[in-house]
This record gives structure tokens, C-alpha cells and sequence, in this order.
């Protein structure tokens, strides 16, 4: 019971921390890369506060709908989307960007349109996936997590990688390449819990999302702090 409610209020914490600051860079920046990892991280700490409150309260049907539209279908993909505003051609990046709008526009509407099995709401929270497979009935919205999240994956995981890779061959900025292993490590490891969660292993998937949100943070203070190499605009992170 402890690691299901203390940690993930404490990895919703840490996400709105971090999202301040993001939202403060880019108040500050003007880089819409900022905003969207902003906004992504706030849904990262709506899906943290909602599996905490599972575990103090037990769930209802608002905290089920908020936590599975922004913690398990918006997160990654709009993190992802930052990363595309970063690396891609602002022309495809704005095309990206209107899809996954509507996307979610639609995903708001099915979520809180979906019935919901009555069973769920009396049993225990095993799995996030567990709950996506087994509370949303005849809706359809099964079938949009997927996509997100592999979208998501690509682009955040994908985009900090090669950054990483990119830096490193060039033998520059080493705080960058630090800080986008951290990032790319951070952001993959919720899926690693997911994973482990559906093997039985009890609290794996709130330990990871807590580990993620912990190292995605140290990655990004890692990739804005210089350690004495020549500055560049060219990263993941600005």
C-alpha cells in the first residue's frame, strides 16, 4: 500500500517541479520544444497524483478517466512532440503538432464518453495496463494508447538518443550528450515497469515512473550546465 500511494505522490511532485521550470525556461526562451516538454510533464504529474490517490482513496470514476487520458495515452506523446519541435523542420513539426491536437481532442471525448466496468472500481490497481485492458469497455480507446505511446517513444527516446550520439561524435559539449542518455534512459524506463508490473512484480511500474521522472529531471539540469566545453544551439536540449 505504501508504494502505492507514496510514490506516486512523489513522483507527481517532482514532475510539477520540473514542469515549472520548464514552463519558466520557456517564458524566458520562447522555445516551443519547452512548452510542450512543459505541458507533457504536467500530464506526467496528473497520472502520478491520480495512482496516489488510488492508493490513499481508492479509485472513482473521475481519477480512473484523468488518469488514463493524461497518464497513459498523452504523456509520451507530448514530450515527443517537444523533441519534434527541436529536431525536425518547423513546417512538419506544426503538422505533427495539429494531428496529435486532434488526436487528444478525440482521445478527451472517447475517455470521458467510455463506460466503465463497474468490477474495477472495487478491486485492486495491479498494472497501469491492467487497468487500460480490463476498465474501458465498447469505446474504442484501447486502440489509441498504442499510438501514442509508440509515438512518443520514437520521438523522446529516439530524438535524445541521437542528440547523445551526435555530440559525442563530434567530441562537444559533453554536459549535452550526458544529459540525453540520462533523458532517453529516463523516459524508457516507465515502459520497463509496465513491463515487469504485468510479470507480478508488485510496485515495479510506480518505482519506474518515479526513477524516470527523477532522471529525466537530472538529465535536463545536466544538458543546460555547461562543464566548461564550447556552447552550442545544436541539442535536444536549449
Amino acid at each position: 500500500m505504501i508504494l502505492n500511494t507514496i510514490l506516486p505522490f512523489v513522483s507527481s511532485v517532482i514532475s510539477f517541479v520540473f514542469a515549472f521550470i520548464l514552463l519558466k525556461r520557456y517564458l524566458a526562451r520562447r522555445g516551443l520544444h519547452l512548452l510542450l516538454w512543459g505541458i507533457g510533464m504536467v500530464f506526467y504529474g496528473i497520472g502520478g497524483f491520480c495512482e496516489g490517490y488510488f492508493g490513499a482513496f481508492g479509485w472513482n470514476a473521475t481519477i480512473f478517466r484523468l488518469w488514463y487520458l493524461f497518464g497513459a495515452i498523452l504523456v509520451a506523446a507530448w514530450l515527443g512532440q517537444g523533441t519534434v519541435y527541436l529536431l525536425a523542420k518547423r513546417k512538419w513539426a506544426n503538422v505533427f503538432m495539429v494531428v496529435l491536437a486532434l488526436g487528444s481532442l478525440y482521445g478527451l471525448f472517447r475517455v470521458f464518453g467510455a463506460q466503465l466496468d463497474p468490477e474495477l472500481m472495487t478491486t485492486s490497481l495491479h498494472t497501469g495496463s491492467e487497468m487500460s485492458g480490463h476498465a474501458i469497455v465498447t469505446s474504442g480507446v484501447r486502440s489509441l494508447t498504442p499510438f501514442f505511446n509508440l509515438y512518443g517513444t520514437v520521438t523522446l527516446v529516439g530524438g535524445a538518443a541521437y542528440s547523445a550520439w551526435i555530440f559525442w561524435k563530434k567530441r562537444v559539449l559533453l554536459h549535452r550528450t550526458i544529459g540525453n542518455i540520462l533523458i532517453a534512459a529516463g523516459a524508457i524506463l516507465p515502459a520497463f515497469g509496465g513491463t515487469f508490473s504485468r510479470m507480478g512484480l508488485s510496485g515495479a511500474l510506480y518505482i519506474s515512473e518515479l526513477l524516470g521522472a527523477i532522471i529525466m529531471f537530472i538529465g535536463f539540469i545536466r544538458s543546460i550546465t555547461p562543464m566548461g566545453d564550447i556552447d552550442s544551439q545544436d541539442s535536444v536540449i536549449k
